[in-house]
C-alpha cells in the first residue's frame, strides 16, 4: 500500500472510544469483563462437549466449532483494543466470521435432519460427514478473505491514517483511500452478500420445514420439546445475521461509521459473549452434562485435599 506518492508499510492509528479517562477506564472494566466470560463460557461448552459421550453428536460437534470460533473472533478483537495493538487482525476477523456463518448455516441443516427426518438422523448426519463440513468450512473462510484483504491493502492513503473505530474496520480503510473505491466495494457487497445470504437461505429454507413439521405434532408438550432443540440456535441465528446484514451487506460500506462502530461492537464482543448462555440456559442436555462435570471436579478436589 501506499501514501500519497511513498509507498511502504503504513501504520493506521485506531481512534478507539472518544471520552473521558475515567469513561475508557470503565469501557476497559466492561471489556476485559466480557472477554473473560465469554471465554471461559465458550471453553466450558468445549469440554463438556469433547468429555461427555452423550453430546457427541453432529449439533454439538458444530457446537464445540462455534464456541472455538468464537473464542477466536474475540480474540482477535478485544485483547488487541485493550492493549492498543491495531493492525493484523483484520483477516483472521473477517475470516473467523465468514467460517461462523457456514457453520450456522450447516447448524440449521442438522436441525432440519433431527426434526424432520429422526429415523434417518444418524445416517444423515455421519461422522465423516460432519468433519468434512467443518473441513471445507474453516477453508473456505481463510480462502475467502484473502483477496478482499489483499485488494484493500493495495490502496493508496493520502488523506489519514486515523481509523475512527477500535479495530481496522475495512469500510472505514476504504474511506481513508485516495483511490477510486467504487468497483472494489462493490465487488465486497457481492461477497458479502454470497457469505450472509447464501448461508442463510438453508437456515431459512430449514426453518420452514422445522416449523411445519413442529406445527404438525398434536400435543402441546411434543411441540415445546422439538422447538427446544432448535431455539438456542435460531437465537444466535436472528442476532448474527441481524447485525451483519445490517453492517456489511450495503453497496456503500463507507456509510455510516459511528453506528458502524456499534454493530461491530455487538458482533465481536456481545454475541460471543451471549452464546454460551445462549446454548446452556435452554438445553437440557448441556446442563446435565455441565452438572456431572461440576460434580466430577468437586469429587477430584475433595480427593485431592482428603
Amino acid at each position: 500500500m501506499s501514501v500519497g506518492n511513498h509507498s511502504g508499510l503504513i501504520r493506521f492509528y485506531i481512534e478507539g472510544f472518544s471520552g473521558s479517562p475515567e469513561f475508557r477506564h470503565t469501557l476497559f472494566a466492561i471489556f476485559f469483563f466480557s472477554f473473560f466470560v465469554t471465554l471461559m463460557g465458550n471453553v466450558i461448552i468445549i469440554v463438556i462437549v469433547c468429555a461427555d459421550h452423550r453430546l457427541h453428536s453432529p449439533m454439538y460437534f458444530f457446537l464445540g466449532h462455534l464456541s472455538l470460533l468464537d473464542i477466536l473472533v474475540t480474540s482477535t478483537i478485544i485483547p488487541p483494543m485493550l492493549v492498543g495493538l491495531l493492525m493484523s487482525e483484520l483477516f483472521l476477523y473477517l475470516s473467523l466470521g465468514t467460517i461462523e456463518f457456514v457453520l450456522l448455516g450447516t447448524m440449521a441443516v442438522d436441525r432440519y435432519v433431527a426434526v424432520c427426518n429422526p429415523l434417518r438422523y444418524n445416517i444423515i448426519m455421519n461422522s465423516q460427514v460432519c468433519l468434512w463440513v467443518v473441513i471445507l468450512a474453516w477453508v473456505f473462510g481463510f480462502l475467502f478473505q484473502i483477496w478482499p484483504i489483499y485488494a484493500t491493502f493495495q490502496l493508496s492513503f493520502c488523506r489519514s491514517t486515523l481509523v475512527n473505530h477500535f479495530f481496522c474496520e475495512r469500510g472505514l480503510l476504504l474511506k481513508l483511500s485516495c483511490d477510486d473505491t467504487v468497483f472494489l466495494e462493490f465487488i465486497l457487497f457481492l461477497m458479502a452478500t454470497v457469505v450472509l445470504l447464501g448461508s442463510l437461505l438453508p437456515t431459512v429454507i430449514s426453518y420452514t420445514y422445522i416449523i411445519s413439521t413442529i406445527l404438525k405434532i398434536p400435543s402441546a408438550s411434543g411441540r415445546r420439546k422439538a422447538f427446544s432443540t432448535c431455539a438456542s440456535h435460531f437465537t444466535v441465528v436472528v442476532i448474527g445475521y441481524g447485525t451483519c446484514l445490517f453492517l456489511y451487506v450495503k453497496p456503500k460500506q463507507t456509510q455510516a461509521a459511528e453506528y458502524n462502530k456499534i454493530v461491530s461492537l455487538m458482533i465481536s464482543v456481545v454475541t460471543p459473549f451471549l452464546t454460551p448462555f445462549i446454548f446452556t440456559l435452554r438445553n437440557n442436555q448441556v446442563k446435565e452434562a455441565l452438572r456431572n462435570m461440576l460434580h466430577a471436579c468437586v469429587h477430584i478436589f475433595m480427593g485431592i485435599h482428603v
